[in-house]
């Protein structure tokens, strides 16, 4: 329930649908507040005119925010578009999933839906039994400023928003506050336990997907309820096939499938839940993208891979303990696998060092990112770095290197990449 919430409350269509059920609620209530108030007489700044007058300006309004909503629709689609072509289709969640623009499109509607409301509520002529809920037309025409106002707002953020460099940033920020919550630096380190004894009993998919999220929680009340260890076969980002194995549960107790199956969320694709890696997908998937023939643009290659070194090193400083649940006698509950800092690096260099093999500057801040990572890492990441040096051709440098100050390049050689001297650029 909670995660069919949670996905709710996440799509696109969600905000603007909740505008318009409230915009209904407010012009059924505002016309009600009217028919019992003597408006007129007491707030004589509202809407004067009658009955003809009110219904030519709330059909003004229908039709213009008609007009409006469609444009809004029709920009927000060449956005997705351009986005999709130009950096990666993975950053479109980031713009179906802003909240400005779902309010934006939220407003529209629900002035549109609200006019609609208030119109029904206007009877008569002004010579045969006038009714005017004067309160809600002038409400619907408040309605229609902060729609104008919110328009150019809005033209402005779509702007900003397809920048490469504000994609890129935000694509950081998320993973950052994703990295803050799954592997925090003050973290507990690694915690031992046994399996619980007797068979093993392994649970399969029902239908194929990414693992998106696990319940840890649910899965350690079972585990705990039953005397069992709930073992994950795939971590979090991981595609599943029906049938493949999912789980395994140690122990002589039988939780029950569909609970266990509940508890590992299977979607479409990966997201930004728990998944650490797919906010390096992206920012790696950006940068491929700036590195093709087709889109040349080493600078967006580069900041893409400030955001990466800026990630790599936050996981690099701080303990990366197995995702575990264990009880009070030592026994684990639940092991959920995963990834570790060599995966991470891997996934966030090997790529972008491979299609930057013919661009000085983006080969060039690769080597600053793995010596800086050497001197930052922790003792136990600090062989994983070691190793990525080597498979480079780099030499470990005495001191930090600062990409405003160094001149450390690297050039393609036949069998790895060297150490060179490259002026700034």
């Amino acid at each position: 329930m909670r995660w069919s919430w949670a996905r709710v409350s996440g799509s696109f269509w969600a905000l603007p649908s909740a505008c318009a059920v409230l915009a209904v609620g407010l012009g059924l209530g505002l016309s009600a507040l009217d028919a019992s108030l003597e408006t007129s007489a007491r707030w004589p700044l509202l809407f004067a005119g009658g009955p003809e007058g009110a219904r030519s300006l709330l059909a003004a309004i229908i039709t213009s925010m008609i007009s409006f909503t469609g444009l809004v629709f029709s920009i927000t689609i060449v956005v997705l578009q351009l986005t999709s072509s130009q950096f990666s289709p993975r950053v479109l969640r980031t713009f179906l999933g802003d909240r400005f623009n779902q309010l934006t499109l939220g407003v529209f509607v629900a002035t549109f839906v609200y006019a609609l409301v208030v119109l029904r509520a206007v009877r008569g002529t002004s010579q045969v039994d006038p009714f005017v809920p004067q309160l809600a037309v002038t409400v619907a025409f408040g309605f229609v400023l902060a729609s104008v106002g919110l328009f150019l707002a809005y033209i402005h953020h779509i702007a900003q928003s397809i920048r490469a460099a504000t994609i890129i940033a935000h694509i950081g920020a998320e993973t950052r506050e994703l990295i803050e919550r799954r592997h925090p630096q003050d973290g507990d380190p690694a915690v031992a336990g046994v399996l619980s004894r007797g068979g093993t009993r392994r649970v399969t998919a029902a239908q194929p997907g990414v693992v998106q999220r696990v319940d840890d929680e649910a899965l350690a009340g079972l585990a705990a309820d039953h005397d069992v260890t709930i073992v994950l076969l795939r971590s979090v980002g991981e595609f599943v096939a029906a049938g493949a194995p999912l789980l395994d549960v140690h122990g002589n107790g039988e939780p029950d499938v569909e609970q266990l199956r509940a508890a590992v969320l299977l979607g479409r694709e990966r997201s930004m839940d728990e998944d650490v890696g797919f906010g390096l997908r992206q920012l790696v998937d950006v940068a491929e993208r700036a590195l093709s023939p087709g889109v040349n643009d080493p600078t967006t290659a580069v900041q893409a891979v400030d955001q990466l070194h800026d990630l790599l090193r936050r996981l690099v400083t701080r303990p990366i303990a197995p995702r575990r649940r264990t009880g009070e006698n030592g026994r684990i509950f639940v092991d959920v696998p995963e990834p570790g800092v060599e995966h991470y690096l891997e996934l966030a260099v090997n790529e972008v060092a491979y299609w930057a093999q013919e661009d000085q500057r983006v080969r060039r801040r690769l080597g600053v990112l793995l010596q800086d990572l050497h001197h930052a890492a922790r003792d136990e990441h600090r062989d994983v770095v070691d190793r990525a040096l080597v498979r480079y051709g780099l030499a470990v440098s005495a001191a930090p290197v600062e990409p405003e100050a160094s001149d450390i390049g690297l050039r393609p050689s036949t069998s790895a990449w060297v150490v060179t001297e490259h002026p700034r650029n």
